[in-house]
């Protein structure tokens, strides 16, 4: 208890130092992430898939929960293949909740037991970032199919279309070039202001004013529950497990080389799980970590946790008074920012595939149990496993692309993986055998015409 006590401590004041040397970064790194959860929180509310206010107070508290723990800008976003199939599918509250409520059980129960750190364990590196350079890609493709491909020169309207895309896009690039330049939160109180003006000269109802939240709890029928789990909690669990939580410790060390400590697979996994095992209940939708949303968080400046720990308090007042009254301004908040915004998390996230020469496989990177075993794994790779890396990263990507399937991707991946490895094994039996039979020729025993002497099992 005390040891908690004592990380949890040094964390916040992580968190409060870094707010206060640069409190604009924070904000901007906070916003970093609504190319992702926008979309998908207005198109399942408009479906009636989901409870908004519960979503907005239930992901409050979880980014509140998650900045005081880990000291990092753990991201709190949609469970992507869930949220597809409830929107394609017009999905029920009931139905959609009870896809959240099986994969949190199930990653609850795997974060418990261990079998969430063995599965860290066996996993590589290659498979890992392939997963996560997928993810941006996929990002990077949805940002110009859905939302930016559809828009003209000048239209839909003047708030929305490609000059302001172009601006965007000129804008990140000048923000890459001064990084302390909070491009995510600028950006987002322009769309803002875009969304007001537009909501304002529309002439259709909307709701006005504030709206007190009054929790309601429900509860899945069998039909609901089967409906649910088995048809939108299936395919996400390779998605949850593999990007939402392995990705996110290697990516998260990757980033974060020195403070605070990188969390392990286990409390990723159970930080997910209590999530969803807890907001379901009351209609919020399912929800995740996410590389992609930790990358573009941390490329618009987010550093600690204090970033989401903001956000997160700005989700639970909007969840407790205002409710369902913002969907309106969410609806009209322009595409073209929405989309350049979406793009460059995809880009960021995608730039992990340039340290896959880094020999220390996820395991290492996150559970340090034995530091002289990971000290000696720390060496120079040789070319040819370079390129065997290089190979497992792009099958898993062509996987994850190809199919649109996280889960299809890593099969991909390992399979690859350890044929490379079977590969490179019978070829080292066959190079330990040659040169113990040059040993045996070249011996004098073998010159004087004496016995050949025995192959031993450990020679072979």
């Amino acid at each position: 208890m005390a040891s908690l006590y004592s990380h949890m401590r040094s964390v916040n004041k992580h968190n409060l130092r870094t707010l206060q040397t640069q409190p604009l970064n924070e904000l901007s790194g906070a916003l970093g992430d609504l190319g992702t959860l926008l979309p998908l929180l207005i198109a399942l509310t408009l479906t009636k898939s989901i409870s908004l206010p519960a979503t907005l107070v239930f992901s409050g508290l979880a980014n509140i929960a998650t900045g005081v723990a880990f000291g990092i800008p753990l991201p709190v976003q949609p469970m992507k293949a869930i949220a597809a199939i409830a929107i394609s599918q017009s999905y029920t509250k009931t139905e959609n909740i009870s896809a959240g409520l099986f994969v949190g059980g199930v990653v609850t129960f795997l974060s418990l037991t261990g079998l969430l750190k063995w599965f860290g364990r066996v996993v590589p590196i290659p498979v890992v970032r392939g997963i996560q350079m997928g993810a941006g890609f996929a990002l990077v493709i949805s940002a110009g199919t859905s939302l930016l491909k559809p828009l003209g020169w000048v239209s839909p309207n003047w708030s929305d279309n490609w000059l302001w895309a172009m601006a965007a896009f000129v804008f990140l690039l000048v923000s890459s070039l001064v990084p302390r330049v909070p491009y995510a939160l600028l950006v987002f109180i322009l769309g803002l202001v875009f969304a007001g003006i537009q909501l304002r000269t529309s002439h259709s109802s909307t709701h006005s004013g504030f709206q007190t939240w009054h929790p309601k709890a429900y509860i899945p029928s069998s039909k609901d529950f089967y409906k649910g789990a088995f048809e939108a909690g299936l395919p996400q669990l390779p998605l949850t497990t593999l990007n939402s939580i392995l990705a996110v410790t290697s990516l998260s060390a990757s980033l974060f080389l020195s403070y605070p400590p990188t969390p392990s697979n286990t409390q990723i996994g159970l930080s997910v799980g209590i999530a969803n095992l807890i907001g379901c209940w009351f209609g919020a939708m399912p929800v995740c970590h996410g590389s992609g949303g930790l990358a573009a968080q941390y490329r618009f400046g987010a550093r600690s946790g204090a970033s989401i720990i903001l956000l997160g308090l700005v989700k639970l007042i909007l969840g407790l008074t205002a409710g369902e009254s913002i969907i309106p301004l969410l609806q009209r908040f322009p595409k073209s920012l929405l989309g350049i915004m979406v793009l460059a998390a995809g880009v960021e996230l995608a730039k992990v595939g340039q340290s896959l020469d880094d020999v220390q496989d996820a395991w290492e990177e996150t559970e340090q149990e034995n530091e002289d075993a990971n000290a000696d794994k720390r060496r120079e790779l040789n070319e040819q496993e370079k390129k065997n890396r290089w190979a497992v990263m792009l099958v898993t990507v062509a996987g994850c692309l190809a199919f649109k399937n996280d889960a299809v991707g890593f099969i991909a991946g390992m399979v690859w993986h350890w044929g490379l490895q079977l590969s490179s094994w019978a070829k080292q039996r066959h190079w330990r055998g040659q040169r113990r039979l040059t040993r045996f020729f070249t011996s004098r025993e073998y010159r004087d015409g004496e016995d050949a002497p025995l192959l031993h099992n450990d020679d072979a």
